[in-house]
């Protein structure tokens, strides 16, 4: 029990942050470890170990992820220890999540910018499953490898900007990026030049045109760097001066980083068929070197050697989305907490996928969806919530635009259902559901995880933990003081 004030001086007005440094003073304020444990145990004296797994798996946090590396280690070195294997008390269960514990008091409190993840999961299932009934489109045949897919795989993963995922589908199947590269080499250039720099070689306008025209703006630059020849372009500002194989180790460095060291690999079989079959490209690039596109001394055939390489990247849906998420984040990969990208860079990517990234139906996306987005060949759609999550949609059958038919299906019934399009949340209008505020306080900037101290301020305070009760009933003066009492 706490009294703030003394008989005969007015009450201080900051009560709660007085009570809490009397508290901790006194040495009583309950650990975020041991509120932790109360909130799992349930008034039980142990937990499980397996109860502490299924409940951090609907926080959408996974066991896997980078951050609870040494939580899960621990965890799996003290069960070895006790008796049964399986049960944990207070003081075990502390020794395990103290390496963890801001992140994990934050997704069991609901902290994370999705509170009512199962919920929100629940949803996507839904979406995935309405887009998934759907049979047109065509599997892109230019190049045999692309051919071989199976236009009934369909997958959906997501992740967060705290690290929360969710996946449904196809969604550990590798496919090549394609177009969906364009964005990210994008990335990296503006990274690493600056967007001047940058755009001293290329536009920034929707072309009208199809992606693979040969077709430049009225100061002799592509349009702009998600249509083939500002790609091409893009690629010759990367790392200039090295070798291919230098480069190429260079982008990949920086993907793995995106992707939160998850799947990102190469298909040799593609980037042999897109070098064979890439006539309109070699066209393209003998054009932009004609109209002295390219910084002076470019080898314009081995960019186009380095441009077939990045298209043919592969990733799955689940090394993608952490990716796409890595760019909603302002740069920071969400599951490993690095910075990979500048703030420039992303702000000015993102901006090129609203108007630019979907081919020639970019102008409709950005009206109906509102979002970031960019596709590829190979059936993928990139898509970027910003500050709230990146998805990755992936099912091979093509509209004659050349974007995934189910994909774009996913994307409109998205928005149709969330509040995630970009003037959604103008005042007046329409309610959509807001993942962001159901089933927990909304996260509100700035963004990341709060220190110790504060988070366990805030719970210590909070009612369920303390009640105001009145003060005879602790024999205090009620005219002076307040008393907390701590609930058992």
């Amino acid at each position: 029990e706490l009294a703030i004030g003394t008989p005969g001086s007015p009450v201080g007005s900051s009560v709660s942050s007085v009570g809490f440094l009397n508290l901790q003073n006194a040495g009583i304020l309950p650990s975020l470890e041991d509120l932790l444990f109360y909130t799992i145990a349930e008034g039980q004296e142990k937990i499980p170990a397996h109860k502490f797994i299924a409940a951090l798996k609907t926080t959408g946090l996974r066991t896997g992820d980078p951050r609870l590396k040494e939580c899960m280690a621990t965890l799996k070195e003290t069960l070895k220890n006790t008796s049964d294997g399986v049960m944990l008390d207070r003081h075990l269960f502390k020794k395990c999540v103290q390496s963890n514990i801001v992140l994990l008091t934050q997704a069991f409190r609901k902290k994370f910018v999705i509170p009512d993840f199962p919920t929100f999961a629940s949803h996507i299932d839904e979406l995935y499953e309405s887009a998934k009934k759907l049979d047109e489109g065509q599997v892109a045949d230019y190049i045999p490898q692309l051919a071989k897919f199976n236009p009934d795989l369909w997958a959906v993963s997501l992740c967060t900007v705290d690290g929360q995922r969710h996946t449904v589908g196809d969604t550990k199947v590798p496919f090549c990026l394609q177009s969906c590269v364009k964005p990210l080499k994008y990335a990296i250039a503006v990274h690493d030049h600056g967007t001047d720099y940058v755009h001293s070689f290329i536009g920034k306008e929707p072309s009208g045109l199809r992606f693979n025209k040969l077709f430049l703006d009225e100061e002799d630059k592509p349009h702009n760097p998600m249509v083939n020849a500002g790609a091409i372009v893009c690629t010759s500002l990367i790392k200039q001066g090295a070798s291919n194989a230098e480069k190429f180790d260079y982008v990949m460095d920086f993907l793995n980083k995106m992707a939160g060291n998850e799947y990102v690999g190469f298909s040799n079989a593609t980037f042999q068929s897109e070098r064979e079959s890439g006539d309109r490209n070699f066209a393209i690039g003998y054009y932009l070197k004609e109209k002295k596109c390219f910084p002076e001394g470019t080898d314009m055939t081995s960019i186009l050697d380095f441009y077939f390489q990045l298209c043919s990247i592969e990733v799955t849906c689940e090394s993608a989305s952490v990716m796409a998420a890595t760019l909603a984040n302002g740069g920071f990969c969400p599951i490993t907490g690095e910075r990979v990208l500048s703030p420039e860079s992303v702000r000015d990517t993102l901006s090129l996928m609203h108007s630019c990234g979907m081919y020639d139906f970019s102008g409709q996306f950005a009206f109906h969806v509102g979002l970031p987005a960019k596709s590829g060949v190979a059936g993928g759609i990139l898509l970027v919530v910003p500050n709230v999550m990146g998805i990755m949609c992936w099912s091979p059958p093509l509209d004659k635009l050349g974007n995934s038919v189910r994909g774009i299906q996913f994307c409109t019934d998205l928005v149709e259902l969330f509040n995630f399009h970009n003037y959604d949340n103008l005042r007046h209008f329409a309610k959509k559901h807001d993942p962001r505020r159901e089933g927990g306080d909304q996260r509100l900037p700035p963004f990341g995880p709060m220190d110790y101290e504060s988070l366990q301020q805030e719970l210590a305070l909070n009612a369920p933990l303390w009640k105001k009760i009145c003060p005879t009933e602790s024999n205090q003066d009620s005219s002076t003081t307040i008393v907390y009492r701590l609930d058992s």
